[in-house]
Order: C-alpha cells, then structure tokens, then sequence
C-alpha cells in the first residue's frame, strides 16, 4: 500500500508540473477510501471542481466499450461533469 500511494504521488506531481508549467491550475490529493467513486465525487464537490478529468483503460473491440467500473460510477454519480481520457495507440 505505500509504494502504490508514493507511485500515485509521484505520478501526480508530474502532472502538476506539466499543469503548472502551461499555466492550467491544477491540485492533486491522494485518497484511500473502500468506495472510490464516493471519494471522487466527494473531494471534487469539497473543492469545487468544475471538471472531473478520469482516464480509461485504453482497451480496443468489445472490452473497449466498456469503461471501469469506477469511471462509470463517478460518470452516472457525479453532477460535476466527467472528462474520461483514452491515451492514443
């Protein structure tokens, strides 16, 4: 569990540095928390998001069709609209 909470850090100020450096504002926090989605939603309202950007899993065919299960849940949950990001290839 810390390694995945350092990887999940250090991963999320690469993303803030990049922000940062094109002037996008952007603050990251790390949860854990048995129902994801909740905790999603709920840091998004708390901190007055006005988007909630989730990637997908990037699967092609049928499986590309069907997006995570916490990606839905945030999608059909939350009132802050959901921006789901597929990296190409």
């Amino acid at each position: 569990e810390r390694e995945a909470r350092d990887a999940a850090r250090r991963h999320l100020r690469t993303v803030e540095s990049r922000a940062h450096a094109l002037a996008v504002p952007c603050d990251s926090v790390v949860i854990e928390d048995e129902h994801p989605h909740e905790a999603i939603i709920a840091i998004a309202n708390e901190r007055g998001c006005d988007l909630i950007a989730m990637a997908s899993h990037g699967r092609r065919g049928l499986k590309g069709l069907v997006l995570g299960s916490q990606t839905v849940k945030v999608l059909t949950r939350s009132t802050i609209p959901v921006l789901v990001y597929r990296q190409p290839g």
